[in-house]
Order: C-alpha cells, then structure tokens, then sequence
C-alpha cells in the first residue's frame, strides 16, 4: 500500500483558511474551557493547598509537550498532529497507537464538556441537552472550519469576559483571604503530581492547533508561533483565576464544589453573578466541544487515509472542503457517549489517552535533526518522563481503563496486519 504524502499530493486536500489568530484562538476555545470549569474541583481533591503546585507542573509538562509538536508540526504540517509525527519519526504502529490514544480519549473528553454544558444549562436534562449541542456543533464544522473558527473567537471573548468578573468580585471582595492560598501546607507529593495529570486535560487543547495542519496557511511559521502563544494565555488564566477562587475558598471548600466558580462568586458576595457565571460555563464548554470535535475528526482523517480506519472516512466534503463523513461519526460516537456517559470519569480517562499521545510526541521530537528543527534536547526529554508519570498517578481506575484501551488497540493492530499478510498484496 503506498502511504500519501504529507506535503503535497494528498488526495482529497484540505484547504490552507487559518491564520496565527485563528488557530490561537481554536486552541484557547478547547484549553480554557476544559480547565477552568471541569478540571478545578477535581485537581484540589487530589492536592489539597498544592494545587497550583499541580497547576505549575502541568504546566511544565505542556510547555515541553507544546515545543516539541510545534517543531514537528512545522515539519510535518498534515492533518493528524502526533498520529503523522509518530509514523514518520518512530514506525507505522507508534503512529497509530498515539492516533488511538487520541481519538479514544478525546471523544470521550467531547463527552465530558457536552455534559458540562447540559449540567449548566439544565441540569434536570443534562444528558438531552448534552445530546443536542454535539448535534449542533457537528453541522457548524460540517459546513466549514473557518466558520468554526469565528465562532470559537466569539466564544473565547465571553469566557475571558466572564472569568475576569470572577476574578475581580473574588479579589475585591470582603471575604477575600490570602492566607486561604497556603500553598503546600497539606500537599503529599503524589497528589499533586495526580492533580497536574487532571489539570493537563485542561492544557491540552494546544493538540487542536497541530491537528489542523493541513488547513493554516504557511504552517512551517503559524504552528510554532501559535501553540506557544495559546499556551501561554492559558496558563496566565488559570493562574490568576485560581489564585482569585482561593483566596474565598479553601483547598477544601474548593474540592467539594460541584461549580467551583458559581461558589467562588456566592463567597465572595456576588450572588448576581452566578447566573452570568452559569451561563459563561456553558459557553466554555461548547467551545471546548467545538474543537475537540474539529480536532478527532481530524486525526480520524488522517488515520482513515491510511486504512487504519475505514478509508471511507477519508472523504473530503467537495463544497465545504472539511473531512465530512469523519466529522459525521464522531458526532454520533459523541452524542451516544454524551446521553449515557459519567462525566467526572471522562476527565481522567481522557488524561491518561492524551498523555500516552504526547508521550509519543516527544519520543518523536526527540528524533528530529537539528536542520530539521530539533528542539533543546532537554524539552522532549522532560516531556515523555513527565507524560508518562502523569499518566501513572491518575486515579487507579483512569490507569486501568486507559491502558485496557490502548491494549486493545495495540491488539486491533496486530490482528490487522496478520490478516493483512495473509491476504497477501
């Protein structure tokens, strides 16, 4: 079978519509959406007064995890992101087991953030509305990713907007406490390094930027430039955000919260806020929604080109220019998920897929030759050890299900290529 190439001749291309400014913004959509309405609550669970110790090591991981795709992503600029880099730098089925790490976990992620949405919205109906906004979403990047992109930036300035009145009714307020930080008084080491692995879910929607890499225009200079830039919005987000929520709410308080930020207004006094915070989480996460919808129906493109997936989801719409009978089942995957599924589960399900996807990213990056823009030998290093002990202080159930998960993928492939040999050419 010969592969198709990843910068020209590939059958079914996609149009090059993104810019820096697009692309950042698809990134913030998914990453600020993620983190600040699902992940914080869970992550002070697990780490107590470290949680932003947690927050500053998720950090480091992203940041090197978000170097070394950006330099494979200028080299490789395809759709696939890690599933192409994989393939390219370490063998066929390195690349297909960070495809299946990624497309698993973060259609369950899909799932996560449309329940988030139903949670907010109408809580009595959660798994219905849930329901209806994967459908929603699913027909705007059906008839086009540029108008995903404009409604992602639409998204993100109400989020920001929202979070920024959070921050300053929670700082300005009476109740506001800075002796509540008291950073690491109760902290064990292997809570935060299993609250950094729940709050990386929230950091990894810089994976958006590179699965879209046969769709920005001059990728080689737009992936490098935007991840960073996406990333670093991020964090200088979720830090201030959260040191605002703990200077009204202890590591305690904070964990038990079921809307950590709606809590976080009431202490701080600002009970009319509640309603716009409501509202604004149900927006984040539909922009959380919209991207990682875009993004595995990216990888499940690139993955079908080459049969790894059924090729008939290769097709590309030939008005809309988008991967349309992929975007199609992820969909239906999503909204099947989405009216059955538990959504603090998905979080660390998701972690553990996405983490043993980037895992492969930095063993790739790790290859890549200094005219081929290697990054500082110590980035990808850092990156794999720090995904794969992430990865292994999630919570016991997350570990077990995700690497069942990717067994059983690594066992579909295997299957696939004995049937294929003895199919013979």
């Amino acid at each position: 079978m010969t592969k198709p190439s990843i910068t020209s001749g590939v059958p079914d291309e996609l149009q090059r519509r993104l810019g820096v400014g697009d692309a950042v913004v698809i990134g913030l959509g998914s990453m600020i959406g993620a983190g600040i309405f699902a992940a914080m609550a869970p992550a002070a669970h697990a780490a107590g007064s470290g949680l932003l110790l947690g927050l500053a090591l998720a950090a480091v991981v992203a940041y090197c995890n978000a170097t070394s795709s950006a330099r494979l992503a200028a080299r490789y600029p395809a759709s696939g992101g890690t599933y192409v880099y994989g393939r390219e730098r370490l063998g066929a089925f390195w690349g297909y087991l960070a495809g299946w790490g990624f497309v698993v976990g973060k259609t369950a992620s899909c799932a996560a953030m449309a329940l988030t949405v139903g949670s907010y919205i109408w809580p009595g109906q959660a798994h219905a509305v849930a329901v209806a906004a994967v459908v929603a979403l699913t027909v705007v990047n059906y008839v086009g990713v540029q108008k995903s992109a404009w409604l992602t930036r639409a998204i993100v300035t109400v989020v920001l907007a929202v979070l920024a009145a959070v921050v300053v009714a929670a700082l300005t307020s009476g109740e506001a406490d800075a002796e509540r930080l008291d950073i690491g008084s109760d902290a064990t080491f292997g809570g935060v390094l299993q609250a950094a692995g729940l709050l990386f879910f929230a950091f990894a929607g810089y994976a958006r930027i590179a699965t879209l890499g046969e769709e920005v225009r001059d990728p080689a200079r737009t992936i490098p430039r935007a991840i960073p830039i996406a990333l670093g919005i991020t964090l200088v987000v979720y830090t201030v955000v959260a040191v605002a929520v703990l200077t009204v709410l202890d590591p305690r308080q904070l964990a038990d919260a079921t809307a950590p930020l709606s809590d976080a207004v009431r202490a701080a006094g600002a009970d009319r806020l509640v309603p716009v915070v409501r509202v604004g989480a149900a927006v984040a996460a539909l922009g959380s929604l919209l991207a990682l919808i875009l993004g595995v129906s990216r990888t499940t493109l690139a993955m079908a080109r080459d049969r790894h997936l059924p090729h008939v989801l290769a097709a590309v719409h030939p008005r809309f220019k988008v991967p349309h009978r992929a975007e199609l089942l992820v969909g239906v995957v999503v909204a099947v998920l989405a009216a059955t599924a538990d959504l603090r589960g998905a979080i660390g399900f998701s972690s553990f897929g996405v983490l043993a996807y980037y895992a492969i990213a930095n063993a790739s990056a790790w290859t890549l030759t200094p005219a081929e823009g290697r990054p500082v030998r110590i980035i990808p290093v850092v990156g794999l050890a720090g995904c794969l002990v992430l990865a292994f202080a999630l919570p016991i159930s997350s570990v077990i299900s995700g690497a069942a998960v990717l067994a059983a993928g690594a066992a579909a492939y295997g299957l696939r290529r004995v049937f294929t040999a003895r199919r013979g050419p």
